[in-house]
């Protein structure tokens, strides 16, 4: 029997074969595709996609801790961290919104509508208060609200509390410097970045919060204050402006052979821990910022250039006109009407003569003069490690008058930074070397040296025996002048009384009514360890330097020599006659 293929079932059986192959050739070629697909994700968008589902389920807030601290040349901390807690809401978390918004106002000290406010907010995550107080903290965490919670961040402490505080500036809520040595050395000081990762479930709720990763150890700044020296300036000046009834005061104590400031007082004072609740004209360090007409404290510099340029010795006479020097259609006379008739050198300094000093400045001539105005550093910045340095004013000879050289020389129609004054004066006392004043001893990291910074002599103005004769001369304003309430027993002092006249803002004329009393000296006048300026600012019962400022310079260095453990005149000789 013979059997024949059905064409018909063949077909069928091809097609089906040719079905079959074509879904398996699509399977294959399907799940070659995701398996391209995956490998692409998993491989080349792996740190992507992650960090879009981070972005998703996580916020990340970034936190600066760990600011370098700032200590005294001693290593006495002046401004360190402290861990406080900071309080954010989840504004999606909160129901009972009004009730919330009732207790958060009264524990933290905000303002109701300003809390109410942020809860209606349509984000996950609203700061709250920024460092908040321990005690505020503690009712808040008893009361366990909803939507509530708290993030560790580090806050700016100084433990000293007003001590220094116009030097050493603040910083703002994110610890970033602000004013004085915390602006100023930002880029060092500026604390640890830390990213605070906060997860979220999948309706935006912050489920919990951990560290993130940290940046960058900060440096510290180790400063050439002395937190002893800092305190006896700040006190004795803060009761001298107290006694007097004076508008502000300033005091500076400086290391002549190396512009090393070992104080920097002003008053009225602020806390840092709180400069907000203080005015700001209180954060200025006005001992670097304002400018002053010096006055008397300004004619050791003309005689000390007629010295040097030997135009006049000690004990050259001048005439003083007895009282009334006419120049031009101006009439110029004496403090306090005194008539001098002849003066030595010596004793133009000893009795404050403003006709003296002119009569010096004549003989030195405009362009002389002016030269060594400029080389004791007046009318530029000195470049002090703070910010906010003023130049002063130091008008250029094609702008001066015919008035300008008398004026100049008394210390009137010139201004200058107390900063300025200290180097002027302390060039005098070092041997004749204008130094940079700097506040800056050392940075360090982890409590390893990375700069330290030496003195650094800008250029000498006067030779030593200048120095020497300059030196004996302002000895003499203490022994046997204006500077008599300056002296200490045991050692030599020598300085200069001034009494400026300050400019009365509605007239433009000088006032009758307002001046600045100072002293400004060195001691042990041979081989000087201090330099100190006083200012008081419009005292009211007296305002002679010798009688306001002369005093406080007494009080700041008898004190700060006996903490220095240098010896007065009657110790040398004790311990020479030993040997």
């Amino acid at each position: 029997m013979r059997i024949t293929k059905n064409k018909s079932t063949s077909s069928n059986t091809q097609g089906l074969k040719n079905r079959i192959l074509f879904i398996a050739g699509f399977l294959v070629f399907l799940s070659a595709g995701l398996l391209a697909r995956l490998a692409y994700l998993q491989i080349i968008q792996h740190d992507q996609l992650v960090a879009q589902s981070e972005k998703q389920y996580a916020r990340t807030v970034e936190i600066f801790t760990g600011r370098g601290n700032i200590y005294d040349r001693l290593m006495n901390p002046l401004a360190t961290n402290v861990e406080v807690e900071s309080v954010y809401i989840n504004p999606q978390s909160i129901l009972d919104k009004d009730p919330t918004a009732r207790v958060l106002a009264s524990a933290l000290h905000l303002d109701f509508k300003e809390v109410r406010r942020k809860i209606d907010s349509p984000k996950h995550f609203v700061w709250i208060k920024r460092k908040s107080d321990l005690d505020e903290i503690e009712k808040l965490e008893q009361l366990g609200l909803a939507g509530v919670g708290f993030i560790t961040e580090s806050k700016r402490f100084y433990p000293k509390r007003e001590l220094a505080a116009s030097t050493l500036g603040f910083v703002g809520m994110d610890n970033q410097g602000l004013a004085g040595i915390e602006h100023f050395h930002q880029d060092r000081l500026k604390g640890t970045l830390r990213r605070q990762v906060m997860e979220k479930d999948a309706r935006g709720r912050i489920l919990l919060t951990h560290g993130g990763k940290t940046h960058s150890r900060s440096h510290d700044v180790v400063l050439t204050l002395d937190e002893v020296i800092q305190y006896i300036a700040e006190r004795e000046l803060k009761h001298q402006v107290r006694e007097y009834g004076a508008k502000s005061g300033l005091a500076v104590v400086m290391a002549p052979a190396t512009g090393e400031i070992y104080a920097l007082a002003t008053t009225p004072v602020f806390n840092p821990n709180h400069y907000s609740a203080y005015p700001p004209r209180t954060w200025q360090n006005i001992a670097v910022s304002n400018a002053y007409e010096p006055g008397s404290i300004f004619k050791p510099i003309v005689v000390a250039a007629a010295l040097e340029e030997g135009i006049a010795q000690p004990n050259d006479i001048f005439f003083c006109e007895n009282g009334t020097f006419e120049l031009g259609d101006a009439k110029i006379g004496e403090a306090a009407g005194h008539k001098f008739g002849w003066l030595t050198l010596e004793d133009i300094v000893v009795k404050s003569s403003n006709i003296g000093a002119i009569k010096v400045a004549q003989e030195l001539g405009e362009k002389r003069f002016f030269s060594y105005i400029q080389k004791f550093g007046f009318g530029k910045k000195l470049g002090i490690d703070l910010p906010g340095e003023a130049t002063g004013r130091l008008r250029g000879l094609a702008q001066w008058s015919g008035l300008s050289l008398a004026s100049i020389s008394f210390g009137h129609e010139i201004s200058a930074t107390p900063i300025q004054m200290v180097a002027a004066i302390g060039a005098i006392a070092n041997g004749g070397n204008l130094m940079r004043p700097h506040l800056t001893r050392a940075i360090m990291k982890n409590g390893v040296l990375v700069k330290n910074y030496p003195p650094e002599k800008i250029h000498r103005v006067l030779s030593k025996n200048t120095s020497r004769q300059m030196t004996d001369i302002l000895k003499s304003v203490v022994q046997r002048g204006t500077g008599r309430r300056a002296a200490i027993p045991g050692f030599e002092v020598a300085g200069k009384t001034g009494t400026a006249q300050k400019i009365d803002p509605e007239t433009h004329s000088y006032s009758k009514t307002a001046f600045i009393a100072s002293f400004i000296g060195f001691v042990p006048a041979d081989d000087p360890k201090l330099v100190i300026l006083v200012m008081i600012d419009e005292p009211q019962k007296s305002y002679w330097g010798g009688e306001v400022a002369a005093p406080v310079f007494r009080n700041i260095a008898r004190q700060s020599l006996r903490y220095l453990n240098i010896p007065s005149n009657l110790e040398r000789v004790f311990t020479l006659n030993q040997a």
